[in-house]
């Protein structure tokens, strides 16, 4: 199938109105959420934190070992988020809006169970679908999610050992 200008507009335009409908309408029965009373969170609420919950594993299989790997990239995405401008927070918190609303969910990403209990493989069809789509702003939306786990992980301290880094250089005084 051959893109033409008419192809990609509409596709542009469904892309924006889902986002915008996900926007104002979302399931209002939250998630179960992941408790975590250490860490206050700025930007990612109950129902996000369950999001990357299920998404981090699937993009970090392999370096995600020891208890509490998960807890850490939801805490340290939340962290890269706050650090963002305004107007890009604005668009993840319609991309997360997107995911969160059960109808769109269901329809755009392929996941039928609630983030908290979704089966590894509907996140891993759902990842690769969108890293491979033909429509612009899925792809734009797996990047967004991909460069914030792989930041999140691996700007911790607990990640580095795996990947030889042996921290930032101290400074004496």
């Amino acid at each position: 199938m051959q893109l033409t200008r008419g192809r990609f507009l509409r596709a542009g335009l469904l892309a924006a109105a889902a986002l915008a409908v996900a926007g104002w309408i979302y399931e209002s029965r939250p998630d179960e959420p992941l408790p975590d009373p250490r860490y206050r969170f700025g930007f990612l609420d109950d129902e996000d934190r369950a999001i990357v919950a299920a998404v981090a594993p699937v993009m970090l299989a392999g370096a995600l070992a020891g208890p509490g790997d998960v807890e850490l990239v939801v805490r340290g995405l939340d962290r890269a988020v706050c650090g963002l401008p305004l107007a890009v927070r604005s668009e993840l918190r319609y991309l997360f809006g997107l995911l969160r609303f059960a109808p769109a969910r269901m329809l755009v990403a392929g996941v039928w169970a609630p983030w908290s209990r979704a089966d590894r493989a509907q996140v891993e069809r759902f990842l690769s679908g969108w890293r491979n789509s033909g429509i612009a702003q899925l792809r734009s939306a797996y990047d967004a999610l991909h460069q914030l786990t792989f930041a999140a992980w691996y700007g911790g301290e607990r990640s580095w050992p795996a990947i030889g880094y042996p921290g930032p250089p101290r400074i004496r005084a």
